[in-house]
C-alpha cells in the first residue's frame, strides 16, 4: 500500500478491510487470462493509494457503525478496478510514459495491450459484480458519467472560463468517482453529495500539489498546463485578461506557458482558500448525514492535507 494513504488506514483502523480488498485483487489477477495477467499485475501493484476504496470504507463505517461486510469489500474491490480502467486511459490521452514515476501500462506494453487490458478490467468488474444490480447500475451510471465528463473537459479547453466551470469539470470528472463510492457504501442517496465534494477537494488538491511540484495524486500537471486543460489555480489565473489571452491561444509559445504558469503560483493561496470551503461543506454534509462522522472528518483532513506536503 501507498505509504501516504497507510497511515490513515491504520488511524481509521481499516487495515483488515484492506488486506481482504488486495487478497481479493491478487485472487482475481491470478486468474485472469494469461495474455492480460501482466498487464494487470503491473497496474495493480502494491503501491496504490487506495483512496476510493477507504472512502467506501469509510462512508459504510458512518452510516451503519459496524464493521465493513464482504459485499462491501467486493464493491470496493471493482471499484478499484473501473478506476485503474480511467487510468489506463488517462495515460494514454496524455502520452504519460510515467505516472508516479513508474511507466505506464502502455509505455510498457504497447498501446493495443493496454487498451484491451481497460476493456478486459470493465468487463470482469460486471462479471463480478453480476449478483447485484444495485452497483450493476452505479458501474454503469460512473463509466457513462466519466466519459462525457472526459470529452467535455477537453471541449472545454484553453476557454475563458471561471472557477464555477472549474467546479462543474471537478464534479463530473473526479466527483462522480467519489459519488459512487458513497452510494456503494450506503446503497442509497444520503451520502452522495459528500462523496462529490470529497471528489471535488480531491481534484482540487492534485490541481493544487501539481503546481506547487509536490507528489501527484493522479493528474498530470505539465499536461494539463501543456493541453490547456481548467484546473483551479489555471481558473483563477486568467481572471487575469493578459493570462487568459495567453491560455486561450491554441499553441502558447513557450514564454506564455511560463507566465501562465507564474501567474498560477500566484494564486495558490486563493485556490488553497476556495479547497477550504469545499472541505467545511464536505464535513458539514458528514454531520447531517451519518451516525458518527468522525471517519469521514478525518478522510476530508487527509484530502486537504495531501497538497500540502
Amino acid at each position: 500500500m501507498d505509504k501516504i494513504t497507510a497511515g490513515i488506514v491504520a488511524q481509521l483502523g481499516f487495515t483488515d478491510e484492506m488486506q481482504k480488498l488486495r487478497a481479493l485483487l491478487d485472487g482475481w489477477i491470478a486468474q485472469s487470462a494469461f495474455d492480460i495477467q501482466p498487464l494487470l499485475e503491473w497496474q495493480f501493484d502494491a503501491g496504490s493509494k487506495y483512496f476510493r476504496p477507504l472512502t467506501i470504507f469509510g462512508c459504510y463505517r458512518a452510516s451503519f457503525g459496524q464493521p465493513v461486510p464482504d459485499n462491501i469489500i467486493r464493491s470496493a474491490a471493482v471499484l478499484e478496478m473501473m478506476h485503474n480502467m480511467t487510468l489506463v486511459v488517462d495515460d494514454i490521452l496524455d502520452h504519460s510514459d510515467e505516472r508516479r514515476g513508474k511507466p505506464t501500462m502502455h509505455s510498457k506494453f504497447g498501446m493495443l495491450p493496454a487498451l484491451m487490458a481497460s476493456g478486459f478490467i470493465v468487463a470482469d468488474g460486471f462479471t463480478m459484480s453480476a449478483d447485484d444490480p444495485h452497483d450493476i447500475r452505479l458501474f454503469a451510471d460512473l463509466i457513462k458519467r466519466l466519459g462525457v465528463a472526459e470529452c467535455a473537459q477537453w471541449r472545454l479547453r484553453r476557454q475563458p472560463l471561471g472557477v464555477s466551470d472549474w467546479e462543474g469539470i471537478a464534479g463530473e470528472d473526479t466527483g462522480s468517482m467519489f459519488e459512487t463510492c458513497a452510494c456503494l457504501a450506503t446503497r442509497d442517496e444520503s451520502l452522495r453529495k459528500f462523496g462529490r465534494l470529497i471528489g471535488m477537494l480531491y481534484h482540487g488538491c492534485d490541481d493544487v500539489g501539481d503546481v506547487k511540484g509536490l507528489e501527484s495524486l493522479g493528474g498530470g500537471g505539465e499536461e494539463d498546463l501543456r493541453d490547456g486543460i481548467l484546473t483551479l489555480p489555471a481558473a483563477l489565473a486568467i481572471q487575469d485578461p493578459a493570462i487568459c489571452a495567453m491560455f486561450c491561444k491554441a499553441e502558447p509559445s513557450d514564454a506564455e506557458l511560463q507566465a501562465i504558469s507564474r501567474a498560477m503560483i500566484d494564486q495558490l493561496p486563493a485556490a488553497d482558500a476556495h479547497l477550504d470551503q469545499l472541505a467545511v461543506e464536505a464535513k458539514w454534509e458528514a454531520q447531517v448525514h451519518t451516525k458518527d462522522p468522525s471517519s469521514l472528518i478525518a478522510l476530508v483532513d487527509y484530502t486537504r492535507e495531501l497538497s500540502r506536503r
